[in-house]
């Protein structure tokens, strides 16, 4: 059976306000995504800013996420000590890992990259118009992909700087690194900086959290509530239903599993 241990990204009291609120966290966004993928894999979550992280943690572990997050501060931030120790020890044990969103920006930190709020302010609802480079459409994450997808995606941060050694795969006009990979050193990651996890409905969510830190897209909610099965509000978003269904939204994730599994 796969193993999957998810690094949940969100600081204890995001946490506990989105199970008060009786909403998924982004562990539980990670675990249904990849249950609804691969029924059978185990999910293990691990919560670096609320317990210390551990070499137990990885024992029998065939794969790590690294997911999203919604704090203030970027990875590099002196609050984000605690994910960054248990990232380099996730990249120390040389495991396949995967992660969206701040999950792509803890790794490009880790490996010498540089993160940084975006210039083009917050890219909210959908990822629109990303592209392909040419190493993008070899590599076995992007199978499936062509240029001109989207995808849900709630960022302020990016990478702004690639680490040495990283190859770009996707982009679009709002962040140039929209997808990267990194095999080198003994680490195996795959990132995006959009999320193939999230539903729509999740987005607005996020979006009508006034607490949160993307609460000015608020008008976006209702639109995203329904774009998997309205014409209109998709269109009104960059989209069509059919480009948000589950299984085209996760494909980055299917690819990784299956390569998760082959690499057992």
């Amino acid at each position: 059976m796969l193993t999957i241990l998810i690094l949940e990204s969100n600081s204890p009291d995001i946490i506990d306000r989105a199970r008060s609120d009786q909403r998924a966290t982004a562990a539980d966004y990670y675990e249904a995504a990849l249950k609804a993928n691969k029924p059978d894999v185990c999910v293990r979550v691990a919560e670096p800013y609320r317990n210390a992280f551990s070499q137990k943690d990885l024992e029998g572990v065939d794969g790590v996420v690294f997911t999203g997050a919604g704090v203030a501060w970027s990875t590099d931030a002196p609050e984000a000590a605690d994910l960054r120790t248990a990232g380099e020890m996730v990249f120390q044990a040389g495991l396949p890992t995967i992660g969206s969103c701040n999950g792509l920006q803890l790794a490009a930190t880790l490996l010498g990259g540089a993160v940084g709020a975006s210039p083009n302010g917050m890219e909210i609802g959908l990822a629109l118009d990303i592209k392909l480079t040419p190493e993008g459409y070899k590599h076995a994450m992007m199978a499936g992909r062509r240029d001109g997808f989207c995808v849900p995606c709630v960022h302020r941060d990016e990478v702004q700087r690639l680490p040495d050694g990283a190859t770009l795969i996707a982009g679009n006009e709002h962040s140039p690194v929209q997808a990267m990979i990194y095999h080198a050193n003994g680490v195996n990651f795959w990132g995006m900086q959009y999320h193939p996890e999230l539903p729509p409905p999740a987005i607005a969510d996020y979006v009508k959290d006034a607490r949160g830190i993307f609460g000015l897209a608020k008008n976006l909610a209702e639109d995203l509530l329904v774009a998997e099965t309205d014409p209109a509000a998709a269109t009104r978003l960059g989209s069509t239903p059919e480009d948000l269904r589950e299984s085209v939204r996760t494909t980055e994730l299917v690819n990784w599993l299956n390569y998760c599994s082959g690499a057992r």
